[in-house]
């Protein structure tokens, strides 16, 4: 696999590049006040990034707080993130197949079946330890991903259809295994605490200034080598302001956490899934958006003829994205299993996977191919949660709480469709 031709910069999200029309030149911003211009200019061009999903969850909020007044108390908001993270965690693993233009209808199953695998080998009767149970599980995750993958890219059948199959098929086998009994209780207290324990108080504040202090770290290097090579990238000021506006949410989110929540008994802490949600979405974001293979998933979605044309193996790179699909559905159905204490047929892996898409597009991935981050999972994921926790808070009916998760999305989709059209052509 060779790698693609250097071309001239081009623009991104984050960092908003200007090219000179006549020499080609890439113009950079020596001032906070020239960088913000020419990112409020991307914006009006339809390069929207996360804008109108923070816009909807602040909306969203504002809404839910003037109906009921306990939706923003510290109790509730964590119970939502906790809420969330099974949709962020399918949401970042469909993702990649977005990426590609492609989509993935299996996760939902491919999550159940993880955790079937998980609490099977977790019994009593099995008796493996928790970490090789959990092992065990997501290796079967991601051979699914590569079978379904290989499908796709080697015969050349629609993802749709291939994935459909999937659900179905995994659906199948998840209920051969749990028998005639229906359902697996999980007794191992370490994966039990996945979905349900937290850190102690002091431990939340060491985690999260070591977090910072690490995305400090890398975010002011990369700005540096940005500015040092002539690239577009934010003015020193603006690189701490964004470092210090991190720190404020990690201490905002800890404060949250470390506020009792209990009603019987005092619950404090920050959640452990929480985390693991913070630790894939860094090790996803690492991989698209510092790994050769991230720059190849863009490419072949921006493009799949160029990106062949280029020396691109469209194969492997399609075939990998659809295994980290199922890998990522694997750690969610850990996570859902480890919430619940067990595993039945009462998951309803369909609606996990229409929520898992919805979630991904409207955080702000295209259904267009190209343009997505695993970033915008865990937001729409937390959109999700909040219609959901805000309108059970509200007594409303599963009814509405579908019809107004489908209007949301409709709204993403068509907020993705005009800025697509604004874009110019090619990008």
């Amino acid at each position: 696999m060779s790698d693609l031709k250097e071309a001239t910069p081009t623009p991104d999200a984050e960092h908003p590049e200007t090219v000179d029309p006549t020499t080609g030149a890439v113009q950079t911003a020596d001032t906070a006040g020239a960088y913000l211009r020419r990112s409020v200019a991307r914006i009006r061009g339809g390069e929207t990034g996360v804008l109108p999903v923070v816009a909807g969850l602040l909306l969203v909020s504002v809404l839910f707080q003037s109906l009921n007044d306990h939706f923003l108390t510290a109790g509730n908001l964590v119970n939502l993130l906790v809420q969330a993270a099974v949709f962020s965690l399918l949401a970042m693993g469909e993702v990649f197949a977005l990426l590609l233009g492609e989509i993935d209808l299996s996760i939902g199953f491919v999550a159940g079946l993880s955790a079937v695998v998980m609490s099977e080998l977790v019994s009593p009767s099995v008796g493996w330890p928790w970490w090789a149970a959990i092992a065990a599980a997501l290796l079967a995750c991601a051979l699914i991903g590569i079978l379904q993958g290989s499908l796709i890219t080697r015969i050349g059948l629609p993802s749709f259809v291939v994935t459909l199959a999937g659900l179905l098929f995994w659906q199948g086998v998840m209920l051969r295994i749990l028998g005639d009994g229906g359902s697996i209780l999980i007794e191992d207290d370490t994966i039990n605490s996945i979905g349900s324990g937290t850190l102690t108080t002091i431990g939340g504040w060491v985690v999260m200034l070591v977090i910072v202090g690490v995305y400090g770290l890398q975010t002011w290097r990369r700005d540096s080598r940005r500015r040092g090579a002539g690239l577009m990238a934010p003015p020193p000021s603006l690189t701490v302001a964004k470092i210090v506006a991190s720190l404020v949410a990690g201490v905002l989110l800890v404060l949250l956490c470390n506020a009792d929540r209990g009603v019987l008994v005092p619950v404090f802490g920050m959640p452990y899934v929480i985390l693991l949600v913070f630790a894939v979405l860094a090790l996803w974001s690492f991989v698209l958006g510092r790994l050769k293979f991230g720059r190849y998933v863009y490419a072949i979605g921006g493009n799949a003829e160029a990106a062949r044309r280029a020396g691109i193996n469209l194969r492997m790179i399609r075939t990998t994205a659809f295994m980290l699909c199922s890998f990522t559905a694997g750690i969610a159905g850990v996570v859902y299993a480890s919430r619940l204490r067990s595993i039945s047929t009462a998951l309803d892996g369909g609606t996990l996977v229409l929520y898992s898409v919805a979630a991904a597009v409207i955080g702000g991935t295209s259904l267009f191919g190209g343009r997505g981050k695993a970033l915008h999972g865990v937001l729409g994921g937390i959109v999700i949660a909040a219609i959901d926790n805000g309108m059970g808070l509200l007594g409303f009916s599963a009814a509405a709480k579908y019809i107004v998760t489908a209007l949301v999305l409709l709204i993403a989709v068509s907020i993705d469709a005009i800025a697509q059209r604004k874009r110019p052509a090619g990008t």
